[in-house]
């Protein structure tokens, strides 16, 4: 492994051990299910904990995803340098804060520096950092700074819009509310030409994101 793959790894946060526990999981389930007045033991519940337990291994696929086999050799030398734009990608993620559902789409764009990245890897990135317990503008940075290093493009961009569910199903409540959050490094930030060519990309035949 060189040093760019350790660097990698250590931008994904590999969990050390990659198996789930699921019968801490279930017993912490059952315990919030009598804790709220709810009985572990009738029908409609007595396998909600081992659900829960199942669905965050999806969930929280994120923290397992190994970024080498990830990239899978994806990566390709070429002589382009225009814009490359990825946009509408959707995801979904767990706030850390409530760990509740906040979902939206990602929009990416990196202007190659003699090497590209195949397409379907620039969607499983945004889901590696999105599958986890997150806060959206950490998962912004997250994502740009990755790319960045994987291909030292000139530059990257990444601009994220989320619907939170902590925001709409309590505290405020305000249910058309989003939020917005971006990255722009390199040839994005320092260029406002470019900047302003990827922002008019995204915008262009967008449709309100809706849920």
């Amino acid at each position: 492994m060189d040093d760019n793959d350790c660097y990698l790894c250590e931008q994904a946060e590999l969990l050390p051990d990659t198996e789930i526990d699921y019968a801490s999981i279930e017993d912490a389930v059952k315990k919030i299910l009598q804790a709220i007045g709810e009985n572990p033991e009738r029908e409609g519940l007595q396998r909600t904990p081992e659900r829960v337990a199942r669905m965050y291994t999806e969930l929280m696929g994120g923290y397992r995803l190994d970024p080498a086999a990830l990239v899978n050799e994806a990566l390709f030398d070429i002589t382009y340098d225009e814009m490359v734009l990825v946009r509408d990608i959707e995801f979904y993620s767990l706030c850390e804060h409530h760990m509740l559902p906040f979902m939206g789409r990602a929009h990416v764009a990196y202007m190659p520096n003699g090497r590209v990245i195949g397409l379907s890897k620039i969607p499983r990135i945004v889901d590696m950092f999105a599958r986890r317990l997150q806060v959206q503008e950490r998962m912004t940075r997250q994502i740009a700074d990755f790319i960045d290093e994987l291909l030292h493009p000139r530059g990257v961009a990444v601009v994220v819009e989320g619907l939170h569910l902590c925001a709409t199903m309590r505290g405020v409540r305000k249910h058309d509310a989003r939020m917005t959050t971006s990255a722009m490094l390199g040839a994005f930030r320092k260029s406002i030409a470019t900047r302003q060519e990827f922002l008019d990309n995204i915008s262009r035949g967008a449709d309100p994101m809706k849920f």
